[in-house]
């Protein structure tokens, strides 16, 4: 039995989802998933609508509670509740389609926010860390404007600076830019690709397909709850074996 042994933390995944089940009432959201996830990877959920592509991103940092089945972090089981329940968010960065920022704090201050409160890092060396990351997603300009001042575009940019400040293992992303006007989209999958060729491990659902193809390093197709079929880009894009992911190719690649 060498699992066990093994200390080197590339040879153990990341994220490890087990015969996981969620219902909404009636309504078999998540069907037995089982899933690994690298360190370092990204993971694309692309699928059609209420196929439970969200609900699954958001159970790995337990914004949704599952009915069974395991979900690890890191070798660990997800917390319940209380201090390690906030310091698991903190180690899984997520970002939603709304941009979720505190409409009365600086753009700044919004970043720096969770490092004091909830990393207890030193407020000096908070909003040096803050400086730097808006600088890296490319709105260092607008930290002393408040969100309501800020194009779409920018406002997700500065929501993925305030999850990347509290230094996640992972970051998930429920469609990040189905809010956003057309030509704010790219700014933000800009970034996003900037992240994945960093290394960042990254569980990101979306309808964005161009995004899929060029950074993704395995696709997750999922219909009715279960993970219909899984690939690398190339192959799941020019070959799709299932008659769902056949289906749903068609319908928005417009052959």
């Amino acid at each position: 039995m060498t699992e066990t042994t093994v200390s080197d933390s590339k040879a153990a995944p990341l994220v490890v989802l087990s015969g996981v089940n969620k219902h909404f009432g009636a309504l078999h959201v998540l069907q037995d998933i089982d899933l690994e996830i690298a360190q370092g990877e990204v993971v694309v959920l692309i699928g059609p609508s209420g196929s439970g592509k969200s609900t699954l991103c958001r159970t790995i940092n337990r914004l949704e509670t599952v009915d069974s089945g395991t979900i690890t972090l890191d070798g660990r089981p997800l917390p319940a509740e209380g201090k390690e329940l906030a310091r698991l968010r903190a180690e899984v960065g997520m970002v939603f389609q709304s941009f979720n920022l505190f409409a009365h704090k600086t753009v700044l201050e919004n970043v720096v926010l969770g490092q004091v409160k909830v990393r207890k890092i030193p407020r000096a060396e908070a909003e040096q860390t803050a400086r730097e990351l808006l600088e890296r997603v490319g709105v260092a300009a607008q930290a002393d404007k408040f969100p309501s001042q800020l194009s779409g575009g920018q406002q997700q940019r500065v929501a993925i600076a305030r999850a990347l400040a509290m230094n996640p293992k992972v970051m998930l992303f429920d469609e990040p830019t189905s809010a956003l006007d057309p030509e704010m989209i790219n700014e933000v999958l800009e970034v996003m690709r900037s992240l994945a060729a960093e290394g960042m491990t990254m569980v990101v659902v979306t309808h964005e397909m161009g995004f899929a193809r060029s950074a993704a390093n395995r696709v997750l197709f999922m219909a009715d709850g279960r993970i219909v079929e899984e690939n690398t880009p190339e192959a799941f894009f020019t070959a799709p074996r299932s008659d769902r992911a056949k289906d749903f190719l068609s319908k928005i690649l417009h052959h």
